[in-house]
């Protein structure tokens, strides 16, 4: 009795300990990007975010074309995603949630999750790449096949699985009683999952949403092999772009001024601030809809 005490005693304070680690880790990794921007803070200001020319060798950077780029990538990606999200998350939930077919779904999402962006990077630019330059061709549009719709694209594939395991985790969570009874009042399958299902998970299934839009603004290797990498203000989906996690990938190594790096930072920041709301919105809507469930 008196190990299990103790040993129970041990294992709370190895868990303690490792919070303040994360903890600590989380804070020094913002106050270390936070003193590393101050030049670009001090020299630049808010101008930085809405300044259109980015030129290192006159000294000018301005975030606001790569700004452009993160939001229209992200959320372009977010609109093409979504709907396949739900299918899947509706299908693996409430349709199919058991058997080998079933099984076999989620292990390919699971498998999508898994694989490294360079994968995603490569298949854009060698299959998806072509595919698009056909599209522009019949279209009438400059033919670069890279761009942002192709960043968008890849994007979309690579964020489908986090809002649909969310989704399909929130769906399986209905109480079977809210079911049955609406199945009792006469209501038909489409029915249920329109009036039952969808409304009693939807916080579920927007929190998913919310996650997979934080994936999709800080992701930086697949994205930076097919959006282009062009340093101004994009004219239309099909033209080459860039955001501000590939700038950074591109650029950094080239920073040879103080400034210049310090902005790069300073966008690495806007990036660390903006993907940590997201999630902590994200994790505080799963928390309060388990609860409620």
């Amino acid at each position: 009795m008196y190990r299990h005490i103790r040993g129970e005693k041990i294992f709370k304070r190895a868990l303690t300990l490792t919070g303040i680690i994360i903890i600590t880790l989380v804070f020094g990794i913002l106050l270390t990007l936070f003193l590393q921007s101050l030049p670009s803070i001090k020299a630049l200001g808010l101008r930085f975010f809405w300044t259109k020319t980015w030129n290192p060798v006159q000294n000018v950077f301005g975030a606001l074309p790569f700004l452009i780029g993160t939001l229209i990538t992200s959320f372009l990606a977010l609109i093409i995603s979504v709907p396949f999200s739900i299918a899947i998350a509706i299908f693996l939930g409430e349709y199919f949630p058991k058997g080998g077919f079933s099984n076999f779904i989620k292990n390919t999402i699971d498998l999508i999750a898994a694989v490294p962006s360079v994968i995603f990077g490569f298949w854009g630019f060698f299959v998806l790449v072509p595919m698009i330059r056909l599209l522009e061709t019949k279209i009438g549009v400059m033919p670069n096949g890279v761009g942002l719709f192709a960043a968008s694209l890849v994007l979309a594939i690579m964020i489908i699985p986090y809002a649909a395991s969310i989704g399909t985790t929130m769906i399986k969570m209905v109480p079977s009683s809210l079911k049955e009874g609406a199945y009792a009042l006469g209501a038909t399958r489409w029915e249920v999952l329109r009036n039952v299902i969808l409304p009693y998970s939807k916080s579920g299934l927007f929190a998913g949403i919310l996650l997979s839009l934080g994936r999709a603004i800080g992701e930086t290797m697949a994205v930076t092999m097919v959006i282009g990498n062009a340093n101004f203000l994009p004219k239309s989906l099909f033209a080459p772009g860039n955001t501000m996690a590939s700038v950074i990938a591109n650029e950094f190594t080239e920073a040879d001024h103080p400034v210049y790096l310090s902005a790069l930072i300073e966008m690495g920041l806007f990036l660390f601030l903006v993907t940590f709301v997201i999630n902590f919105i994200g994790k505080k809507v799963i928390k309060r809809a388990t609860k409620n469930s």
